[in-house]
C-alpha cells in the first residue's frame, strides 16, 4: 500500500510538473528569490485572447501586452507585503532586451524610448524579461522572479477557490467589458471575474488608473480568500488549485517545478493580508498631450516610494519581528562619544556607486567637513548594495563620527578587525555601495513610508464606484 501511495504521489508530482510552462528570463531577473532575503515578484497580467471563449474580446489579433503589472515585495521578515501597480499606459524608456531564441542563440532585441509601458511585452517580440529589465530601468528595483497570467488565469483561478467577494457601490453595465453587476456584494468566478477586472469605462473616471484600483480590490479578495480556512482545510481545493495554478501561469526559468512554486507559495503563505499594501506608482497626466491618454511619473513622489520599497519599509503599522535586543544593538552604535572630525582617518573605496564617487566623496570630506587624514583607496573588491563603515573596537569614536557627517545609519556600521591606510597607519574603511546618492547625501533608512496617493490593505472591503 505504501509503495503505491508513494507511486501515485511520485506521479501526480511529476504530472503537475509537466503542467507548468516556463520561459527564460535571460538573466534580467536576480536569479531566483532566496528564503533570508526581501522576496521582489513581477506578476504581469496579459491581454492576450488564446484560449476557450476569449476571442470574442476583440483585439483577437494582439501579441499579448503587459496591461496589468504588480511588483510584489515581500518584506525579509515576511511581517509585510506592499503590491506596487505599475499603470499600463505609463510612458517609460524600454532598454535594450538580451532575448534567448528558439535555436539557443540570443538576439538584442532594441529598446525604445518615451512609449507606453506596456509595450515592453509583445512589441517587436518582446519576452517578460524585458518587462523585467523595464522595471528594474523604471524602479530601480531587480525582480527575482515573475508570473505571467493571461486571461483564462483569472477564469479558472476563481473557479478552483469557489469565487471571490467584490463590492460594487452602483449598478454596473458595461458593454466593452461584459460586465453586468447590481449595487452590493457579490461572489465572482469565471467569465464574470474577467469582465470585473477588464472593466474601466464604468468605475472612476473610466481610465486604466480606476481599472487598477478595480483590480487591486479583485485581488485583496482572491488573497482573502486564499489564505481563509474554508481554502486551506479542503484537499480538494488545494488539488484543484494545484491543478489549475500549474495550467494557468507562465513563470521564469528560477520558478520551473513545483518544488520551487511550493517554497514560493509557503513564504507567501506567511503574510497577514492586513499587511499586505496595495498602491499605484505616483503618476501625472502626460503634459505633452492634448487628449490626455497616457501618464508620466511623478518625478516628486515615485522616487520616494521605490527606495522605501528598497530599503524594505513596511507601507502599513506592523510589528517587525526582528528581536528588540538586536535594534537596540544596532541603535547603540551610533550613540557614545565622536572623535573631531580631523581625527578620522578613513580609506574610502568604491563598492557599486557611480564611478568618481570615492573622489567625490574624499572632496567633500576633506574641503567641507575637515576629514582631512582621508584617502581615495579605488575599487571594493566586491560590489555592495548598501554602504557600510567598517572599524576595530579602538576607532568607534572616529567611526560613530563619520557615520553623523554621512547620515549613516546604526546598521551600516560594522565593527571588525582595523586596516592601515597607504602610509601603514590604522583607519576605518567605507565602502560606497549602491545605495550612495551623492556626497554630503544622507543615507540613513527611513523608517516611515511616504504618502501616497492611494492604498489600501488586502484584508479591507471596498466598494466600486
Amino acid at each position: 500500500m505504501l509503495v503505491a501511495v508513494s507511486a501515485a504521489g511520485y506521479l501526480y508530482i511529476k504530472h503537475l510538473n509537466d503542467n507548468i510552462t516556463s520561459v527564460s528570463d535571460d538573466g534580467a531577473s536576480t536569479g531566483g528569490f532566496s528564503k533570508d532575503k526581501a522576496i521582489n515578484l513581477l506578476i504581469i497580467g496579459t491581454d492576450k485572447r488564446t484560449g476557450k471563449g476569449n476571442e470574442g474580446y476583440g483585439d483577437t489579433g494582439s501579441v499579448g501586452h503587459a496591461d496589468t503589472n504588480i511588483l510584489l515585495h515581500i518584506s525579509k521578515d515576511r511581517s509585510n507585503a506592499t503590491a506596487l501597480s505599475i499603470p499600463r499606459d505609463l510612458i517609460v524608456d524600454v532598454p535594450d532586451c538580451p532575448t534567448e531564441q528558439s535555436d539557443g542563440t540570443t538576439k538584442v532585441i532594441a529598446g525604445t524610448q518615451n512609449v507606453r509601458f506596456n509595450t515592453s511585452l509583445g512589441q517587436d517580440g518582446r519576452t517578460p524579461s524585458c518587462t523585467v529589465r523595464t522595471v528594474t530601468e523604471l524602479t530601480g528595483i531587480q525582480p527575482d522572479n515573475f508570473m505571467v497570467a493571461d486571461f483564462n488565469a483569472v477564469k479558472t483561478l476563481t473557479d478552483a477557490v469557489g469565487g471571490v467577494e467584490v463590492c460594487l457601490g452602483k449598478n454596473i453595465d458595461d458593454k466593452q467589458s461584459h460586465l453586468k453587476l447590481s449595487e452590493g456584494t457579490h461572489n465572482i468566478s469565471g467569465e464574470t471575474a474577467l469582465a470585473f477586472v477588464r472593466t474601466r469605462h464604468s468605475v472612476g473616471f473610466g481610465g486604466d488608473l480606476s481599472r487598477i484600483q478595480l483590480q487591486q480590490q479583485f485581488l485583496s479578495a482572491l488573497m482573502r480568500k486564499l489564505s481563509s480556512n474554508s481554502t486551506l482545510s479542503s484537499p480538494t481545493k488545494l488539488l484543484k488549485l494545484a491543478e489549475v495554478g500549474t495550467k494557468a501561469l507562465t513563470v521564469d526559468s528560477q520558478l520551473d517545478s513545483i518544488g520551487k512554486l511550493k517554497d514560493l507559495g509557503l513564504e507567501l503563505g506567511k503574510l497577514n493580508p492586513k499587511n499586505l499594501t496595495f498602491t499605484t506608482v505616483p503618476v501625472l497626466d502626460n503634459p505633452a498631450e492634448k487628449v490626455k491618454a497616457t501618464v508620466v511619473l511623478n518625478e516628486s513622489k515615485a522616487p520616494a516610494v521605490f527606495q522605501a520599497i528598497k530599503d524594505d519599509v513596511s507601507f502599513t503599522k506592523v510589528k517587525k519581528k526582528q528581536a528588540q535586543a538586536s535594534k537596540d544593538a544596532v541603535a547603540a552604535r551610533l550613540e557614545g562619544s565622536k572623535s573631531a572630525a580631523s581625527e578620522v582617518r578613513v580609506r574610502i573605496l568604491n563598492g557599486g556607486a557611480p564611478p568618481g564617487s570615492a573622489q567625490e566623496t574624499l572632496s567633500w570630506l576633506q574641503n567641507d567637513e575637515g576629514v582631512l587624514k582621508s584617502e581615495n583607496a579605488g575599487n571594493a573588491p566586491a560590489e555592495l548594495a548598501r554602504t557600510t563603515l567598517e572599524y576595530a573596537p579602538a576607532q568607534a569614536d572616529q567611526a560613530r563620527e563619520l557615520a553623523s557627517l554621512m547620515g549613516l545609519s546604526g546598521s551600516a556600521m560594522k565593527p571588525g578587525k582595523s586596516v592601515v591606510n597607504s602610509q601603514g597607519l590604522p583607519a576605518i574603511t567605507l565602502t560606497l555601495g549602491k545605495d550612495f546618492q551623492g556626497a554630503g547625501v544622507s543615507l540613513t533608512t527611513p523608517t516611515k513610508a511616504p504618502d501616497v496617493d492611494s492604498k489600501t490593505t488586502a484584508d479591507k472591503v471596498t466598494c466600486a464606484k
